[in-house]
């Protein structure tokens, strides 16, 4: 789901264990003014309906989709619009643009994940970071891992019945017991409740977040249907010829 410029190297692994994003949900609390880690925002859920029986399937991101929304920093007191799109297995997200303090692209291209910062407060450094080896297929595979919370309501206009999954990557890899751990990535995923295809929000939290002080950021849709979209490899991006 969402990862940026050279930061996101660190987090390949991540990405290729369980991604990003984009992805990128909350726990399902009250309305809080403002979020950092742990905390939760104004599109908070509520958890009230029973679990359902047996678990639903995990969340599987498709090969064509297109959808809009938001892209949230909630830290950093940035909205901005956000796009995600996907074409025959390859997708692109874009938050924000040259008029906002933030803009940024991720795609899955061509098997390969690129990362591409335009602006971001205090970010001097612009590189397209590439990571090969990375497809659609990797990132739902990450997905088949994910811990399913509960179903949910999301409280939005309107509200959205959803379920919620939860994916990591914890290090070192280690057995139960008292062993020193990081949690190296997280990410809360809403996916609708008949469709585990429509992802509806995302939170991710950790260090594919390093650029944010709260290493936190939500991505929230306001549509999100199935048909192809547009992906399109930026010039920065591109090989040498």
């Amino acid at each position: 789901m969402g990862w940026r410029g050279t930061r996101r190297t660190v987090t390949s692994a991540a990405l290729a264990g369980v991604a990003a994003l984009v992805l990128a949900a909350p726990p399902p609390v009250a309305a809080a003014p403002r979020t950092g880690a742990g905390t939760v925002p104004p599109f908070a859920t509520t958890a009230t309906r029973q679990q359902a029986s047996p678990t639903p399937p995990p969340p599987r991101l498709p090969r064509d989709f297109r959808g809009k929304g938001k892209w949230i920093v909630r830290d950093l007191d940035i909205e901005v619009p956000f796009t995600w799109e996907g074409r025959d297995g390859d997708s692109q997200m874009t938050a924000g643009g040259p008029q906002y303090p933030i803009w940024f692209t991720n795609l899955i291209y061509h098997d390969t994940l690129y990362t591409l910062t335009y602006k971001w407060p205090g970010l001097t450094e612009h590189p397209c970071s590439r990571i090969p080896g990375f497809n659609l297929e990797a990132l739902n595979q990450g997905f088949e891992n994910a811990r399913f919370v509960g179903p949910e309501t999301l409280r939005r206009t309107p509200q959205r019945r959803v379920n919620h999954w939860r994916v990591g990557v914890v290090l070192p890899q280690l057995p139960p017991g008292n062993h020193p751990r990081l949690p190296l990535a997280l990410g809360d995923i809403y996916v609708d409740e008949r469709d585990p295809g429509t992802f509806w929000q995302v939170l991710q939290f950790g260090v594919q977040n390093l650029y944010d002080p709260e290493l936190d950021e939500w991505l929230v849709m306001d549509t999100f249907e199935h048909r192809p979209g547009t992906v399109t490899l930026p010039r920065r991006c591109e090989p040498p010829r």
